[in-house]
């Protein structure tokens, strides 16, 4: 038994080790967030991460326009956009999604019809939900003033407003802006899976 105890121990100490959070599969706390170049959004502008570098937290949430669960916090981010540009704190949304509903020009429309006040991207590519390790919409994540990953998960505790007693997002943005970590730096986001195209086999053999 021992020495079946070694062989697992030398194997396991092989493999390489994992970079990951607590339910993050990509991103730790204090990460260096990824960059993206400049993405299409709603208004018809163009932003790449480094326009939000003048602000002292920058808040990026993966949403869409087809998950009930993202459309139920669409309220929510529009008052915490504008509340949060008095204390400089920008929100940004990324949407990398491809079935009809959630192509730009469906939220070009959802955009308008909610009045969003924060820039909604959209990356064709999906990328950058790969590079953040984001799976679920909504999905938020709070970058300090150095854009360190110092939150990841959910806005809050409930997906039904009148129930939320833990505003997670808020508590993330009020210590970034403190120079702190938050008390809780990672939730388990709630929401619909992000679809990610899968990338086909090649069957003819070939490399």
């Amino acid at each position: 038994m021992r020495i079946v105890l070694m062989l697992v121990l030398a194997f396991s100490l092989l493999l390489p080790s994992a970079k990951a959070g607590e339910f993050n599969p990509v991103l730790d706390i204090k990460d260096p967030a990824p960059k993206w170049t400049a993405l299409p959004a709603t208004d018809g502008k163009k932003y790449a991460f480094d326009d939000f570098k003048d602000y002292d937290v920058l808040v990026v949430v993966f949403t869409c326009n087809s998950c009930p669960y993202a459309v139920d916090y669409e309220d929510r981010l529009v008052t915490f956009a504008r509340e949060a540009k008095k204390a400089n704190v920008a929100l940004v949304a990324i949407n990398v999604n491809k079935v009809e509903e959630d192509l730009l020009p469906a939220m070009k429309e959802r955009a308008k019809q909610k009045g969003f006040n924060f820039p909604y991207l959209f990356d064709e590519t999906q990328e950058i939900a790969k590079k953040f390790g984001a799976g679920y919409t909504p999905e938020c994540f709070v970058l300090n003033k150095e854009r360190q990953v110092v939150y990841m998960g959910a806005m809050d505790d409930s997906t039904d407003s009148d129930k939320v007693k833990v505003r997670y997002l808020e508590l993330a943005v009020a210590a970034a802006k403190e120079g702190k970590l938050p008390a809780k730096q990672e939730t388990v986001a709630i929401g619909c899976r992000i679809r990610i195209e899968r990338t086909r086999r090649n069957r003819s053999g070939s490399k």
